[in-house]
């Protein structure tokens, strides 16, 4: 692979090739390091292992695409420690635009056929939008409003996985690893940053995350605040409204301790809520500017109290934020947010709309980087192409960020391919798209 020495982008991709390489063990490594993430960062529409092979040294293919095989499905380097070196190289970077505004938990699906690949199970797909057989994973990115880095990334194996020794062991999934929800995942990785002492910031998710109790208490008592999507049935106390206190005691037995409904004190759905709420409480807001202008929508907040499994004592109040756009029928979103009181509601409506960033990127991380183009089966080179994908994406982040950046990448020049050079598995020339 030619690369322009003069090109200062060149001497920084250096640079931090040296960093990560420091943290995978055996200098042996470093080669077929260097190798992979210039072969995820050139242009080419196949990003598994043997077309890159082809793209970074195309008069060895054989020899290359054997060594970075091994490098990637094989190789016993810590997924953490290469994806913690990757985010402080971007953090140094974002942070020059001003400090992180959100940590980002979402979880992303890749399509896979058969049921051989790790974790491969019918199952809610979102790049789909319905169930369908694919891999999810679990990830939480730091973002800000110029850019985010990935920081976080674990595949989410479903319980019947968990359950089977005998794909866990075709597949090398650790014997620690046991099933747990995508919401347990989410926390442990909050744990990770928060050990690592990355700089705290208020929690985002969707509502798969969000509608989660669980979730959202573990947020809380690990001192982050949160804004997450939550579902239209989700019930809250509306402002003024509480249960009645416990019971009288009637002198028998134990004292009564659960707080009471009663047909006409219950909690409501946030939708019905939303309907009650007068004109004045909805304002317009513009968050950011799009790819077709301004992006603004009509949105309201009221203090309210969660109303799920309170019988045992009052959750504290918090924000619910509702978006409804005048030209439809039903509000579209809802958030609950336990940031400060005395926030503003353009801030709450730009910080609950930041997941976008996020989403972004892992759209960019499959189109350009090959993030769902792994075709190995095993736990191991699943969680090694996924870091290396977020960490070729972590370099770009940085490179971005920078001050006026020219071609960044122009340093990376692949040689020509040999003529009539075809990668195995390659579609016959006739039904090519």
């Amino acid at each position: 692979m030619a690369t322009t020495s003069k090109d200062p982008a060149a001497g920084r991709f250096a640079a931090y090739l040296e960093r990560v390489g420091g943290v995978i063990g055996h200098a042996d490594r470093r080669e077929p390091l260097r190798a992979y993430l210039s072969g995820l960062l050139l242009a080419g529409e196949r990003k598994s292992v043997e077309p890159m092979a082809a793209r970074v040294d195309p008069a060895h293919v054989g020899a290359r695409h054997q060594s970075m095989h091994h490098f990637v499905a094989q190789a016993p380097w810590s997924d953490a420690a290469v994806l913690a070196v990757a985010r402080d190289w971007a953090l140094e970077q974002l942070e020059r635009h001003g400090a992180v505004g959100a940590w980002v938990v979402d979880d992303t699906g890749m399509p896979k056929k058969g049921t051989h690949s790790v974790g491969v199970a019918k199952q809610y797909c979102g790049v789909l939008g319905k169930q369908e057989n694919c891999q999810v994973a679990v990830a939480v990115s730091l973002a800000h409003p110029v850019l985010s880095v990935p920081a976080a990334y674990r595949l989410y194996l479903p319980e019947a996985w968990a359950q089977d020794r005998r794909r866990r062991a075709a597949a090398g999934i650790p014997a620690a690893v046991a099933f747990a929800p995508k919401w347990q995942l989410a926390l442990a990785a909050l744990d990770d940053l928060l050990a690592d002492e990355v700089p705290r910031a208020p929690v985002l998710a969707d509502a798969g995350y969000g509608d989660t109790t669980q979730f959202r208490e573990g947020v809380t008592r690990r001192k982050l605040s949160y804004v997450v999507g939550v579902k239209a049935g989700t019930t809250v106390w509306p402002p003024g409204l509480t249960p009645l206190p416990p019971a009288a005691w009637s002198g028998r037995g134990r004292p009564p301790t659960k707080l009471r409904r009663t047909a006409r004190r219950r909690p409501c759905a946030v939708r019905t809520l939303a309907h009650a709420l007068p004109a004045v409480a909805w304002r317009t807001v513009r968050w950011r500017e799009g790819t077709k202008g301004a992006m603004r929508s009509r949105f309201a907040a009221v203090r309210v109290r969660p109303a799920h499994r309170d019988e045992r004592g009052l959750r504290p109040v918090e924000w619910l934020l509702v978006e409804w756009p005048r030209d439809v029928a039903e509000p579209t979103k809802y958030w609950f947010a336990t940031v400060p009181e005395d926030v503003r509601l353009a801030e709450l409506v730009r910080l609950a709309k930041l997941r976008w960033r996020v989403e972004r990127d892992f759209q960019e991380l499959k189109d350009e980087l090959g993030l769902d183009h792994y075709e190995g089966r095993g736990w191991r080179g699943f969680h090694h192409h996924g870091v290396l994908c977020l960490a070729a994406y972590a370099f770009l982040a940085a490179e971005r960020a920078r001050l006026s950046p020219p071609a960044p990448l122009a340093f990376l020049r692949a040689p020509r391919l040999p003529k009539g050079f075809r990668p195995r598995g390659a579609a016959a020339a006739s039904r090519a798209a």
